[in-house]
């Protein structure tokens, strides 16, 4: 039984096709494409204030030479939010739950922002794998520390996506599996799981917006970091 829980985490295939590259491409599928009209229809304008809206607090640490990368990190958090929240409905696949998948989007893009350090100040980079006023019997433990810090980030980064959403989808089949059983022997203990369930399912609604915001926010902070 304990196996059945995580083969909602498998990539399926469907006639052929695997269900991870259909869920990729889906997200792409419900939001409205800008018109030529003079007057954007009301879902359109909707979409446009709150991707301007979170634009603005995502830019907000970051100075001017970042703001460059507004439409690929406003792009990034629309998807994984995406891909988050279809990922609650019945029957469906997350993508976002596969830790390879995470790690494709976190190192490529720490990655990015390590090489523009490097490129642009390479002695302030650099400055941050050892802290001023560092002891000299310190400084080759200190170094290490710093590096093995760096390079967990972009781990860290894809870990936590992937754990959050597993615990939570975990968490959801495990409840309704105990709501099944104890419907037909305790009624009413069966309903209050049920109510617990019902809560879960927003919190982890709440959970599918914030992980993505908290990748994309965590991203910017290393840009800043950098540029």
């Amino acid at each position: 039984l304990s196996v059945s829980f995580f083969d909602q985490f498998m990539s399926t295939t469907y006639l052929g096709i695997p269900l991870i590259a259909l869920a990729l491409t889906f997200p792409s599928i419900l939001y409205p494409t800008t018109s030529t009209r003079w007057l954007n229809n009301r879902l359109l304008t909707l979409q446009n204030a709150f991707i301007n809206r979170f634009t603005h607090q995502l830019l907000l640490p970051l100075n001017v030479a970042g703001h460059k990368w507004a439409t690929l990190l406003a792009s990034l958090m629309l998807f994984l939010i995406s891909l988050n929240m279809l990922g609650l409905l019945p029957y469906t696949f997350t993508p976002t739950a596969q830790l390879s998948l995470n790690l494709g989007f976190a190192v490529p893009l720490w990655l990015a922002t390590v090489i523009i350090g490097m490129r642009n100040q390479p002695n302030h980079a650099l400055g941050h794998l050892l802290p001023e006023g560092t002891p000299t019997l310190l400084i080759p433990m200190l170094i290490v520390i710093e590096t093995i810090s760096l390079f967990i980030r972009p781990l860290a980064l894809g870990v936590r996506l992937t754990a959050n959403l597993t615990a939570g989808h975990l968490l959801i089949q495990l409840i309704s599996t105990a709501v099944f059983v104890l419907l037909p022997l305790m009624p009413t203990v069966a309903i209050l799981t049920a109510t617990v369930l019902v809560l879960l399912t927003l919190l982890e609604i709440a959970v599918a917006m914030i992980q993505a915001y908290v990748f994309v926010l965590l991203l910017t902070l290393y840009l800043q970091e950098n540029i």
